[in-house]
């Protein structure tokens, strides 16, 4: 199964020169998910081939300007390319009121519908369940409520052998109950084991999305194991004081949270605009959790890649 993320902006406050405000996209199983949707995110969709009409789920952080000034935006651009189904947005409880604002000050309809889910900073819950995915909500710990989200793949099916499923000359309609684990039973009367017709599926994979906060512990036994952990790193540790003073992390305290809640991985963003460029920010981290990487904008990550 696709589980896979790619970066559209990776700045902080404010966007600079080759730089732009926080926005993601995850493709999962073909379908895609969009997780902040600060200035400028419809212009690095279209650099980045990111179709919004595939896009059905957004989820915004927290109401500081560079996660969500392009949202409005980009649900216009939706409605006026036509589009009639629903879209769920998950997002803090006010954003409805800015968004219905917007819209009616600019006398615009939408042809769809939102359907809002609301987040509760206070709290981790459950916000999405289908098929392919669970998503949780992380309660952070920033100026104003925010929280991250942990995307958790479901367990697959057993794989079948081909071969073996071949050679026995088994029925169509004896495949789903194989794979889900039942053992097969010939016309002779003979058993034929579920291990020895099938494979393990892939283990599940995890992906978190860790966005503006400071360090706090609270969060990180949620967070604990998964294979691919996106956390903010604003500032190097020289500016811990601003750092705390904005309620922000520091790249090295970044790479700890990692180590502390064994992350396979780690890639870090949220850079403020005071950095040209980001080498002593992957150097600090990198100097305590070596599987760190930087949010390079056009970038994809496969979650689970070693």
């Amino acid at each position: 199964m696709k589980f896979e993320v790619t970066i559209l902006g990776s700045s902080s406050a404010t966007p600079i020169f080759n730089r732009n405000p926080s926005a993601q996209s995850l493709n999962i199983n073909d379908h895609l998910y969009l997780v902040d949707c600060g200035e400028g995110t419809q212009q690095q969709m279209l650099r980045f081939d990111v179709r919004s009409s595939r896009i059905d789920h957004i989820f915004i952080s927290h109401l500081h300007g560079d996660h969500y000034l392009g949202l409005v935006g980009l649900l216009s651009s939706m409605h006026l390319n036509g589009r009639t189904k629903t879209l769920k947005l998950f997002c803090p409880e006010p954003l409805k009121e800015i968004i219905d604002l917007q819209l009616k000050h600019s006398e615009t309809t939408l042809q769809y519908e939102i359907e809002y889910f609301f987040t509760n900073a206070e709290k981790a819950e459950i916000i999405l369940d289908n098929p392919d995915i669970t998503v949780e909500s992380i309660p952070l710990d920033h100026r104003i409520p925010c929280t991250g989200f942990i995307f958790k793949q479901k367990k697959r099916l057993r794989k079948l052998i081909k071969d073996k499923i071949a050679a026995l000359n088994i029925p169509v309609e004896f495949y789903s109950p194989i794979k889900k684990g039942a053992d097969y039973t010939a016309a002779d009367g003979t058993v034929y084991l579920n291990k020895d017709l099938t494979l393990e599926p892939e283990p599940p994979k995890s992906y978190a999305y860790c966005s503006d906060t400071q360090y706090n512990e609270r969060y990180f036994n949620q967070i604990n194991g998964v294979d691919m952990l996106y956390h903010e790193a604003t500032f190097t540790h020289s500016m811990l004081s601003r750092a705390a003073l904005t309620h922000h992390t520091t790249a090295l305290q970044a790479a700890e949270i990692a180590k502390l809640t064994a992350a396979k991985r780690l890639v870090i963003g949220h850079f403020s605009a005071r950095y040209k460029t980001l080498n002593e920010l992957l150097d600090e981290a990198q100097s305590v959790f070596p599987a760190t990487e930087l949010a390079i904008e056009g970038k994809t990550f496969i979650i689970g890649e070693e």
